[in-house]
């Protein structure tokens, strides 16, 4: 296959050597570095061990990608973060799925860590993002936040990035869903980041749990209604409850009772616009799946 190594840096002098010399041990002499913006010597590094240095022109780990994959061209680039957290040889376990005939492989770190790789904080706002995501999606997914990912050209030319910050490895994951293509997850190892992280668990936390709501229009427009929905519906009984049991007190809450009526009702409109958006998006996403089944038939038949 036709591989690219992708790697988005910034300030890795420490490690972006070894990871590029791993990879090129294994035989991979395709290795593009993307830098945002580094102020120590990431760059020069990079050029010394035959990688292609490119600097993105804005900031953050989802602008790099998304113009490193306006520039690459390979059937299938591996995305690695240069921190020296993931083993270059686990890339051969992400090339195989996707040789299987996946179209966007995930490497979870969080079926082998090494002891230190996290800190607790981390893992269980990792574990519940994660869970989160598996409820809100509806899919199997144990590792949506992994760095170590690899995507056909299929995928990586398709998808649309609005993403600036660590948010970026969600949007991967649900474009690539909401696209029709195959994800999938592979166990691989995770080692403990050398110097500190550019993670902010708190802030980066709270931005990745409202992207998993926020990105979920592009996914499934119906479960995002029915959520609000749901939320303005139990809100409406609530408040009518409380205005009821007042009314047998001989209390009355007229405005109260106009509000909790509006709620209910706007609530339940909203619920059924979801059941209708979601009725036009799987048809949607089934007439996808179909093009994409006759496009690999098409492919099969040229090679021949």
């Amino acid at each position: 296959m036709d591989v690219c190594i992708l790697i988005p840096t910034l300030n890795e002098e420490k490690t972006i050597g070894d990871v590029i010399d791993g990879f090129k041990r294994l035989g991979f002499n395709n290795i593009v570095v993307i830098d945002g913006g580094s102020t120590d010597k990431t760059r020069e590094i990079a050029k010394e061990r035959g990688a292609k240095v490119l600097i993105q022109s804005g900031k953050g780990k989802g602008r790099a990608l998304k113009e490193a994959f306006e520039i690459i061209d390979n059937d299938v680039v591996v995305i690695i973060d240069g921190d020296g957290t993931y083993l270059p040889e686990d890339c051969y376990k992400l090339i195989n799925e996707i040789e299987k005939g996946a179209d966007h492989v995930i490497g979870n770190r969080l079926s082998n860590f090494e002891k230190g790789a996290f800190t607790k904080l981390n893992l269980i706002g990792n574990k519940i993002l994660n869970f989160i995501f598996r409820v809100t999606y509806g899919v199997d997914l144990y590792d949506i936040l992994s760095g170590y990912r690899a995507l056909t050209k299929s995928v990586y030319k398709s998808i649309e990035l609005r993403k600036t910050g660590f948010e970026v490895e969600t949007e991967l994951t649900v474009e690539s869903l909401s696209k029709g293509f195959k994800v999938v997850e592979v166990p691989i190892n995770y080692r403990k980041r050398v110097g500190k992280t550019k993670l902010r668990p708190f802030r980066d936390g709270i931005k990745i749990m409202l992207s998993i709501y926020e990105l979920l229009k592009r996914y499934s427009p119906g479960r995002y209604f029915y959520f609000l929905g749901a939320i303005l519906t139990l809100v409406g009984l609530l408040l009518g409850i409380y205005v009821t049991l007042e009314w047998f007190k001989g209390i009355s809450h007229f405005l109260l009772a106009v509000l909790t009526t509006l709620l209910i009702i706007l609530g339940l409109q909203i619920l059924i616009l979801g059941i209708m958006c979601d009725l036009i998006f799987r048809s949607n996403l089934q007439i996808r799946r179909d093009l994409k089944i006759i496009e690999d038939e098409i492919k099969k038949l040229q090679s021949k």
